[in-house]
């Protein structure tokens, strides 16, 4: 098991009082010790947290630079949002493989995709056109794709079943803490600086290279885990997961409820239009998403180990059309910006970590990393054709039909959830 593992077991004493004793004694320690993240996990929350002060700051911008910059179309702009977004769906897997088929390399594979990202944040600044944008981009998602299953592997693995949303919890908090800081810094770049477009892409640079050095650093490489089954760490092995029932319905309910979840650049620009928000504000609104995501992530995920993990996924969802159905109103109060904002961020708190936790109780340790791939590529890649698909509707019909629609098909593929849920050891809390 990983270096810094949660888990404990409790050494058997002699019989008579003493031994029940000890024995009460052994098992208040041991759920003591159940309820504390690892550190692996606080130095990958570390690493996430810098990683995204980075490309934050470049995800704050891009909207505005794109669609009034460079002037680019509703359309143009769903085309890259949709790369931006949904691109990694094409090589999770192949992260999520290599990391299981190395058996310890989790670690060096997601420090290749964080190094990958890295490297394409000074390539923007040479960048002025849709096509070497979409590539840059393109290239960027690549490295976040080889890097999220085995990092949520770490997390997972190290973290015992009954602590596990927890534990995603607060590796997401501690990543959104970074989304937090991220637009902020870019939007003082931006009012400091005259070329600011410019220094917003260097300062990500160097920020994205202090990120991969404290993973390099700082995360244990961990050893292979026990082998428990007979399954060997291949594609076949990977595809065959499928075959289980729990895994199969949370993929096939993450990918619909995906083709159905509008990006988080489409909502800021819908908010900025509704409330008239000048452009060198713009880049604040990501603030609110990530200040809700930041507060309920741990407490949410502990509700999901309490309650059940896939309560707490759908109640996200409802979230998410709540906020939806706020932007369709003709409520212009100034309390509108603040509520969308912190339903989009609840929104995120239950589904991201909690997502995941969810997946990991229905893969095996050997195959974990590619397990949550799946779980992971479905969303994204439904996620892609959504902003394909938005993007479209909102050049050709506006963006009020355009969320209309989003809104009535998220409603849909939830209540398909609802009846689509996994079994028992997702819906409850570990005991």
């Amino acid at each position: 098991m990983y270096v810094a593992d949660s888990r404990a077991n409790a050494e058997p004493s002699a019989g008579g009082t003493t031994g029940t004793t000890g024995t009460a004694r052994s098992t208040r320690s041991t759920a003591r010790v159940s309820a504390v993240v690892a550190p692996t996990v606080f130095a990958l929350g570390a690493v996430s947290l810098i990683t995204d002060v980075s490309s934050e700051m470049v995800t704050a911008v891009l909207p505005l630079y794109l669609v009034t910059g460079l002037g680019l179309s509703p359309l143009g702009f769903g085309v890259l949002d949709g790369i931006y977004n949904g691109f990694s769906a094409l090589v999770r897997l192949a992260g999520g493989h290599l990391a299981d088929r190395g058996g310890g390399r989790h670690k060096w594979v997601a420090g290749a995709g964080y190094a990958v990202s890295a490297a394409c944040k000074p390539l923007l600044l040479l960048a002025h056109t849709l096509t070497p944008i979409g590539l840059i981009l393109a290239a960027d998602r690549t490295g976040k794709g080889l890097r999220t299953a085995p990092r949520d592997a770490l997390i997972s693995l190290s973290s015992t079943p009954e602590n596990r949303g927890r534990a995603f919890g607060v590796h997401r908090a501690m990543d959104t803490a970074g989304a937090l800081l991220g637009p902020l810094v870019a939007f003082l770049i931006l009012r400091a600086t005259v070329d600011g477009y410019d220094a917003v892409f260097t300062v990500s640079f160097c920020v994205a290279v202090v990120g991969v050095l404290v993973l390099v650093l700082f995360v244990p490489g961990g050893k292979p885990p026990a082998r428990v089954t007979s399954s060997r760490p291949t594609l076949r092995a990977a595809f065959a997961l499928l075959a289980r029932r729990d895994l199969r319905r949370i993929t096939v309910c993450a990918l619909l409820l995906g083709l159905a979840t509008v990006s988080d650049s489409f909502v800021y620009l819908l908010l900025q239009r509704r409330l008239g928000v000048p452009d060198r504000w713009f880049a604040l609104l990501p603030l609110g998403t990530a200040a809700a995501f930041l507060l309920l992530a741990v407490p949410l995920g502990r509700l999901a180990d309490r309650v059940g993990r896939w309560r707490v996924f759908l109640a996200g969802h409802g979230a998410l059309l709540t906020a939806y159905a706020l932007l369709l109103t003709s409520w212009h109060g100034t309390a509108l910006p603040y509520a969308v904002l912190l339903l989009h961020g609840g929104f995120y708190a239950a589904t991201d970590g909690v997502l995941m936790a969810a997946a990991s109780d229905s893969v095996p340790e050997e195959l974990r990393s590619s397990g949550l791939a799946l779980v992971q590529t479905g969303q994204a890649a439904a996620r892609f054709v959504c902003s394909l698909g938005f993007g479209a509707a909102w050049t050709l019909w506006g963006d009020r039909t355009a969320l209309m629609a989003s809104a009535v098909a998220l409603a849909i593929c939830a209540a398909f959830a609802l009846t689509l849920r996994p079994g028992r050891s997702v819906l409850e809390p570990s005991r």
